[in-house]
């Protein structure tokens, strides 16, 4: 009746306001168990922090670790909290989010599961600009050649972006081919360089096995401007690596820039692997495997992903660190060894899959 009076008066009634839009639930429960499986992986990441401070070829209960922590007494175990072991632990913290954060950036940007700094020759890459810092103008530190690290990774990232696509699109095979090729180039003029130069092995030999220890106490803060850049560079693209997984023509429908975010990607990817390789050498399989994890985990969205990297990276490579101190006790190997070892039968499980997925 208010209606029919409503219209023959010619005033029509106010339209009712829509029911605001409702979250889907199975949403929100994505995103409850995403939130709930990263503070996981923080507590982790605090478990193997206190286990790389408190375990070693002496023991340090953690009550003391914690004393010694906040008060420097001066005693064995402060020197050896204080002096050794924290700034390792550091290092390995800062070391393992750039790999972790390098390698969720490379296999997006190449949409190949496969890649990561070491296979695809960044990490040589990097390497070889050492090498040629120490050789040929005598630099013996980190402040010195970490400049040649960068220099080194970003050629060897623009190498293999180039061979791996040029001519055709790209696909991971081509990309695993072509950063095995320029791996054996630039490991054959590295042995070339180093059989050469006496002092030049001699330093270099410490470097390449890829370690936390015995490096020089400042060299996180050393390295610490670059790895802050590219792991800030690396969460900013977690939206437009999304858009570009779509394929360029449809990131391109969404706003998106293809070549930029390529650009943007290949600078994270040279400051996070050179930066990481000049502090502890050259290792492997940390960019292979943390992103892998981390998408079995939250799915495809790149925002997620490269969080549970910047979280489960370091808590690999600190874990391995600990396996490499206990293994062969009072001894220790590389932790570079120990994630090789870990990382290798994922790769074999990973290239033994009946069609080899594009991401």
């Amino acid at each position: 009746m208010e209606h029919a009076l409503s219209t023959a008066s010619g005033v029509r009634p106010a339209p009712r306001p829509a029911p605001p839009a409702e979250v889907p639930r199975e949403s929100l429960s994505r995103t409850g168990r995403r939130w709930a499986g990263l503070v996981a992986g923080v507590v982790a990441l605090l478990a193997a922090v206190a286990l790389s401070i408190a375990v070693g070829s002496r023991s340090v209960g953690l009550s003391t670790v914690w004393q010694v922590l906040w008060h420097d007494d001066g005693s064995p175990s402060a020197v050896i909290v204080h002096q050794l072991r924290l700034p390792r632990t550091l290092l390995g913290i800062g070391v393992g989010a750039a790999l972790g954060l390098a390698g969720t950036v490379m296999q997006s940007l190449t949409r190949n599961p496969l890649a990561e700094p070491g296979l695809l020759g960044v990490t040589l890459g990097a390497s070889t600009g050492v090498v040629l810092a120490v050789a040929f103008l005598g630099v013996g530190s980190a402040t010195g050649y970490v400049w040649f690290a960068i220099v080194g990774a970003g050629l060897t990232s623009v190498a293999v972006f180039a061979l791996g696509g040029s001519g055709r699109a790209p696909t991971p095979e081509r990309q695993v081919l072509a950063g095995i090729s320029i791996t054996a180039v630039l490991g054959a003029l590295v042995w070339a360089i180093l059989v050469t130069h006496r002092e030049a092995f001699n330093r270099y030999r410490h470097w390449d096995v890829g370690s936390l220890a015995d490096r020089e106490t400042g060299t996180i803060m050393q390295v610490t401007p670059f790895l802050v850049a590219g792991i800030v560079l690396a969460l900013a693209l977690g939206r437009q690596l999304n858009a570009l997984s779509m394929g360029d023509d449809q990131a391109a429908s969404l706003g998106a820039h293809p070549g930029r975010i390529r650009f943007l990607g290949m600078i994270t990817v040279t400051l996070l692997c050179g930066a990481a390789t000049a502090a502890a050498g050259p290792i492997w399989f940390v960019g292979l495997a943390v992103p892998y994890v981390a998408r079995m985990i939250v799915g495809s969205d790149h925002r997620w992903i490269l969080a549970y990297s910047l979280v489960l990276g370091p808590t690999l490579l600190l874990v391995s660190d600990v396996i490499a101190r206990v293994l062969v006790a009072p001894a220790e190997l590389p932790v570079g060894v120990v994630t090789a070892f870990l990382g290798a039968p994922l790769f074999i499980a990973l290239c033994r899959r009946r069609r080899l997925s594009v991401l």
